[in-house]
């Protein structure tokens, strides 16, 4: 019994991969290309920006709304089913005529995660059990990690194959699409019954402690971080204005990079943070400092990859670490709740760095204002960082 219940939670924890790295294909696919795409319907980086970051602050505080309503109504499925659901809004920026159309699909693809992501993550947890919940969350994020550089590589052939035709490729993501909900329709046939709750089991009477003084300091200090990191799609944005039309499709490979040196520096970084501790989290920040600059006065390509690879590296250590400290610095029953203000904390600073970045690419801004706010801007991070001390 011991070995078929095992075996059971390998193919269940497979099979929500499965889905998951065709929801990467079609939604970090179409990330990679999103910046050239606005650019040609008439966006300026400063929308860009602000599309970007707004999408991630979507994407990240909602999450505590949906997380709360999914536990409340026990409707795991139900949310994960709406969330993979928007992804829909991919293939249809196929249709968009206008920028404007088109940066309200890619916020609506970004409500679509925060949607999901708790309510999976919920389903993942509970068919892990017997095989570790480190075990099931690595094979998922190995899983997904490769739908994450799938995606971008399909969408860079599909560029070159139909000659930077947007349209065209937006509309052929509807294929891993079709394919991804098939999966989905499949995983929850095969392992729903596993993940039944009953009313009783989720009614759940407890005294919730407060939150102290470090995780305020802690939440802080990342603002101030994100603030001052320039937006994934400011860098794609930046690529596309420096590349002719012709070449257009080495944007999505661009992507790639970012995808790859996160997978890589993902792992070491969550050991090294074992090892050391919060004090790590200075490496992070001050490394933020060099992909805002080396994209703002990029004017040939070449700094633009580098550029990517330092975004590569800060990003592997922020999905890696950043989340880990939480967990350090807070008491298990108001753990949720943290995790919940950390994120909407998290986007908001995404938001304010795409825009205040999109605003310097878009009026040219002096390069000395523009380092004097990277380097500010991680000062005060640093500084915030350094008054936190985990239990």
């Amino acid at each position: 019994m011991q070995e078929y219940t095992k075996r059971a939670a390998y193919i269940s924890i497979i099979l929500l991969g499965i889905v998951s790295l065709m929801g990467d294909i079609v939604y970090e696919g179409a990330r990679a290309d999103i910046s050239p795409y606005l650019e040609f319907l008439g966006a300026s980086a400063i929308i860009v920006g602000l599309v970007g970051g707004l999408g991630e602050f979507v994407g990240y505080a909602i999450r505590l709304l949906s997380g709360y309503l999914a536990d409340t109504t026990r409707a795991y499925w139900l949310f994960t089913f709406m969330g993979y659901g928007l992804i829909i809004a991919i293939p249809l920026l196929a249709l968009s005529k206008t920028w404007q159309i088109a940066a309200l699909l890619v916020i609506v693809e970004r409500l679509g995660k925060a949607l999901r992501s708790p309510s999976r993550d919920t389903i993942l947890s509970m068919v892990s059990r017997g095989v570790g919940s480190g075990r099931a969350f690595g094979i998922h994020e190995t899983l997904d990690q490769i739908g994450a550089i799938a995606g971008p590589l399909l969408v860079g052939f599909l560029m070159l194959y139909t000659e930077n035709n947007y349209p065209k490729v937006f509309a052929t993501l509807s294929i891993p699409f079709l394919i991804m909900i098939f999966a989905l329709f499949f995983t929850y046939k095969h392992i729903g019954r596993l993940t039944e709750v009953k009313k009783e089991e989720g009614v759940r009477s407890v005294k919730i402690e407060k939150l102290n003084r470090n995780f305020y300091l802690y939440s802080a200090a990342v603002l101030f971080n994100t603030l001052g990191l320039i937006n994934i799609l400011l860098i794609t944005f930046k690529a596309s204005q420096i590349l002719p039309m012709e070449e257009k499709w080495i944007v999505p490979m661009i992507f790639v990079i970012i995808q790859g040196v996160d997978a890589s520096i993902a792992f070491i970084s969550g050991y090294t943070y074992d090892k050391i501790g919060i004090k790590f989290l200075m490496v992070p920040f001050i490394l933020s400092i060099f992909p805002s600059l080396i994209t703002l006065i990029s004017k040939d390509l070449s700094m633009i990859i580098l550029a990517c690879v330092f975004f590569g590296v800060v990003l592997g250590m922020q999905e890696s670490i950043y989340r880990a400290v939480i967990a350090d610095m807070t008491p298990l029953d108001s753990r949720g709740t943290a995790y919940g203000i950390f994120n909407t904390v998290y986007g908001l600073g995404l938001l304010g760095g795409g825009v205040v970045y999109g605003l310097f690419i878009n009026y040219g801004t002096d390069i000395v204002l523009i380092a004097a706010y990277a380097v500010l801007a991680q000062i005060v991070a640093i500084s915030l960082l350094m008054r936190c001390k985990i239990r």
